[in-house]
């Protein structure tokens, strides 16, 4: 067997925003395997400015883990532990080669097009003409759930987004979840998160950065708002810690994006811990091309958990890889008559 790897710049049809910056374009990298009989491919999703692994020798890395294919997964998924991205670029490699078709990793009634996976309409930062405007184009889409970041724009301002949507729609006809992505203060966040509250949402992801255990427990005892944990997964790398992780700040949600916590074995574990302990989940994509959007939903529907999972961004950029992948009416379906475009080479 022998691998390779390559980049791919994945450019965004028009800038995003989001409470870290404006995102023009997303890098992320492919391992391709190949055999005497069978060829692989898996992505490794890496989002600079977010990823525990955007470090200098993050290519060295990849290029060692090519070179040493040999030692088999598992012992390349201990090696790559301080590289999630790469760790789930390996398992889609791998099990994209053992695979009768490289993109069928996980065979069910999502991949022949018998069942389809709901998920959230994105809404993302801007200003508010934009924002409304995406609004209303997700809810004549037919999203019953809207997932709107926060945290750029004057908070009066989002509140009189939020509110607009309620006007209209009830909680039983459309679920509002917010992500802060940290945006909130320790000392301003529980105010906010009341204000929030009245609005009806189902939760808000992440209200203070990443790192402030204590704050964040504290938060989450006192909260009128349902919070869901996302950064605050990121780095850790033991099932240990990440038991303690959950125990101490006790979540109501957490928000599991597999590029980003040690891929499916990561998310797997994740998942263990806090059905022991009573917290709900849901599985995002980070951002990947449709290859690693593609491996995370087929995942992602074998854990048959019915909320609206994060799983709409494929149609973000100009030049992502041509997929059987659709959203339609809120929900993330394969069209089984529909081709994969991609180059192994």
């Amino acid at each position: 067997m022998k691998a390779h790897y390559y980049k791919h710049i994945l450019e965004f049809k028009r800038p995003s925003g989001t409470s870290r910056g404006v995102l023009k374009t997303k890098e992320t990298w492919f391992i391709i395997l190949k055999n005497e009989t069978h060829t692989g491919v898996g992505e490794c999703g890496i989002l600079r400015g977010l990823s525990v692994d955007d470090r200098p020798d993050y290519e060295a890395q990849l290029k060692y883990t090519c070179e040493n294919i040999y030692k088999g997964l598992a012992v390349l998924l201990a090696e790559n532990i301080e590289f999630p991205s790469i760790q789930i670029g390996l398992e889609m490699a791998f099990k994209s080669l053992e695979s009768a078709h490289p993109f069928q990793l996980f065979p069910s009634d999502f991949t022949t097009g018998q069942a389809s996976i709901p998920i959230n309409g994105l809404i993302w930062m801007g200003t508010k003409d934009f924002m409304n405007a995406q609004i209303k184009a997700k809810i004549e889409a037919g999203f019953s759930c809207i997932k709107m970041k926060i945290g750029a724009i004057d908070f009066e301002t989002e509140l009189e987004l939020l509110q607009s949507i309620r006007k209209v729609f009830s909680p039983k006809d459309i679920e509002l979840r917010v992500d802060a992505n940290g945006a909130f203060t320790p000392i301003n966040a529980l105010e906010k998160l009341k204000r929030l509250s009245d609005l009806q949402l189902h939760s808000i992801e992440q209200p203070i950065k990443q790192h402030q255990h204590d704050e964040m427990a504290r938060l989450c005892e006192q909260t009128p708002l349902p919070i869901a944990l996302d950064e605050e997964l990121i780095g850790v790398f033991t099932k240990a810690d990440k038991e303690a992780l959950l125990r101490h700040i006790n979540p109501q949600y957490i928000i599991l994006k597999p590029s980003f916590i040690g891929g499916f074995k990561g998310t797997d574990d994740w998942i263990n811990l806090a059905e022991n302990q009573n917290i709900a989940w849901w599985i995002t994509s980070a951002l990947e091309s449709n290859v690693g959007l593609n491996a995370i939903a087929q995942y992602t529907y074998l854990k048959h958990n019915n909320r609206p999972q994060g799983l709409g961004t494929g149609s973000l950029f100009t030049n992502n890889i041509n997929a059987p992948l659709e959203v339609n009416k809120g929900a993330l379906q394969y069209a089984t008559k529909k081709r994969w475009d991609f180059n192994f080479d």
